[in-house]
C-alpha cells in the first residue's frame, strides 16, 4: 500500500462531512480498511450460546481472514486463525458445528480444542508438535458476547468490558439460544454501509415499518430532548435500577432507549416476538438497550428477544451483513416465537437499506461526487462513524509510516 498516497487521502477531507470518493472505491483503499480497521479492532463475532457444548465451533470470515472459535474440553472459549500450521490450509470449512478434534482436510494435522497440535503425521523424528499449534487470535467473552481481535496488540477494552457487563445484566444473555441467522450481500462499500446503519435521516421515509415502532426522529437514538414520555420512561428505568444513560468510548455506545408509545418490542406491531422473556422486569416494558461497536455491528436487546447486525468487507464494492435473532434458551419454536414473525421487520429493514446502501455506492461512483456535509441534528451517529474511522486510520498511519 503506498501509506503516503492514503494520507493525503484523508488530509482531503473536511471536517463534518463525507469521505474523498477514492475510499469508497478503490481496491487500495480496501485493502488499507482491512489492515488499519478491521486487522486492529475488536469485532463482534456472536452469542457465547452459539459454543453450546465442549467441542463447539465456529468458522468466520473476517475479510479475507479465517478464524475458527472452539469451545475446549473445560469449557474455555479460544479464538485461532484458521490456518494449517503445515502448509496453511484453512482447517475448518465456513459455519459452525461440533468436533472432538480439529482435523485439516488437506494432510489430516489434527489440533485439539485448545489450539495445541495433536498428530501430524510422517515428521521427522526431531518434528516438534508443541512448536506447532496454531495461532492463537485474541478473545474477549463479556456477558455472553464474543469479541475477537486480529492484532497482536488490541486496543483498550476494559472501559467497554465495565459498561457492557452493566447493561447487558438484566437480559441474561448467558441464557440465550441464536434462533435464526441471515447474510446478505450488498453491492457497496462497508463504509456506505455502516454510515446507513448509524443514522435515521432516512428512516421515516426508507423504513415505514420499522418507523412504527423505533424513535426514528431522535437525533440520537438515544437523545430524549424535552419529551416527556422519554423522559418518564428514563426515570422509569432508573427506579427499576436499569442502566439507561448513555455511555460512550471511542469505538464503542452504549444506551437504553423508549420506543416509540405502546410499543414493548421491535417489532411489526410493537407487542413481544417471544412469550418466554429474556427480562421480566416491567412486565417486559424496557426499551431497547442498544450497543454499537465500530467498525461493524450494532445490537438491539428488548425484553424478549436480541438481534445484531453485522457488515464485513468483502472488496471494495461489496460487504456481507449478518443479521442474528437470539430468544431465551427455554423459548420453544412454534410454542413460544414464530420465526417467520421474529425475523420479519429486520429482514424487510436490511432489505431496504441494501437497497439505499447499493444506490449510495452508484453515485458516489459518479464523476460528478463530492463529499457532502451530514446533518448536525440527524446524522450525529453517522459522523461520528466517519471520525472515527479517520481517526483510526491516521492513528494507523502514524505508526506504520507514510512511506
Amino acid at each position: 500500500m503506498d501509506l503516503q498516497r492514503i494520507s493525503a487521502l484523508f488530509e482531503q477531507r473536511r471536517a463534518g462531512h463525507t469521505l474523498p470518493q477514492a475510499l469508497y472505491t478503490e481496491a487500495e483503499s480496501f485493502d488499507f480498511d482491512m489492515a488499519a480497521i478491521y486487522g486492529q479492532s475488536w469485532l463482534m463475532a456472536g452469542m457465547e450460546c452459539e459454543l453450546p457444548k465442549a467441542g463447539s465451533y465456529i468458522s468466520m470470515m473476517v475479510g479475507k481472514w479465517p478464524v475458527v472459535i472452539t469451545r475446549d474440553k473445560e469449557g474455555t472459549i479460544r479464538a485461532f486463525h484458521n490456518s494449517c500450521r503445515h502448509r496453511g490450509s484453512m482447517i475448518c470449512a465456513l459455519g459452525s458445528g461440533t468436533t472432538p478434534k480439529l482435523v485439516c482436510p488437506y494432510h489430516r494435522w489434527t489440533y485439539d480444542l485448545d489450539g495445541s497440535l495433536f498428530a501430524a503425521g510422517r515428521m521427522d523424528s526431531s518434528f516438534d508438535k508443541s512448536e506447532h499449534g496454531l495461532k492463537p487470535v485474541a478473545i474477549e467473552c463479556i456477558s455472553g458476547t464474543i469479541f475477537i481481535c486480529l492484532s497482536d496488540t488490541p486496543p483498550p477494552i476494559d472501559d467497554f468490558r465495565a459498561k457492557l457487563t452493566e447493561y447487558a445484566a438484566p437480559h441474561n444473555l448467558t441464557q440465550s439460544k441464536l434462533a435464526y441467522e441471515s447474510v446478505l450481500v450488498e453491492n457497496a462499500n462497508w463504509k456506505l454501509v455502516m454510515e446507513n446503519a448509524r443514522e435515521c435521516y432516512h428512516c421515516s421515509t426508507g423504513h415505514p415499518e420499522l418507523s412504527k415502532t423505533f424513535p426514528v426522529g431522535m437525533s440520537k437514538h438515544f437523545d430524549s430532548g424535552h419529551d416527556a414520555r422519554v423522559m418518564g420512561f428514563e426515570a422509569q428505568m432508573d427506579a427499576l435500577g436499569l442502566p439507561q444513560t448513555p455511555v460512550e468510548g471511542h469505538y464503542w455506545q452504549i444506551a437504553r432507549f423508549a420506543l416509540n408509545e405502546g410499543c414493548v418490542s421491535i417489532s411489526g406491531d410493537g407487542k413481544h416476538l417471544s412469550k418466554k422473556l429474556m427480562c421480566e422486569a416491567n412486565g417486559g416494558d424496557i426499551g431497547s438497550m442498544r450497543w454499537a461497536v465500530d467498525p461493524h455491528c450494532f445490537v438491539h436487546c428488548t425484553a424478549d428477544h436480541v438481534f445484531m447486525f453485522s457488515a464485513m468487507p468483502v472488496g471494495p464494492n461489496e460487504t456481507h451483513v449478518t443479521g442474528k435473532w437470539y430468544v431465551h434458551k427455554d423459548a420453544v419454536e412454534g410454542v413460544d416465537y414464530d420465526v417467520e414473525k421474529l425475523i420479519a421487520l429486520w429482514t424487510v429493514t436490511n432489505l431496504e437499506d441494501k437497497a439505499l446502501a447499493e444506490n449510495n455506492q452508484l453515485g458516489v461512483n459518479s464523476l460528478g461526487y463530492t463529499p457532502g456535509p451530514y446533518s448536525q441534528e440527524a446524522e450525529m451517529l453517522a459522523q461520528r462513524f466517519t471520525d472515527y474511522y479517520c481517526d483510526k486510520a491516521r492513528g494507523y498511519i502514524a505508526t506504520h509510516g507514510k512511506g
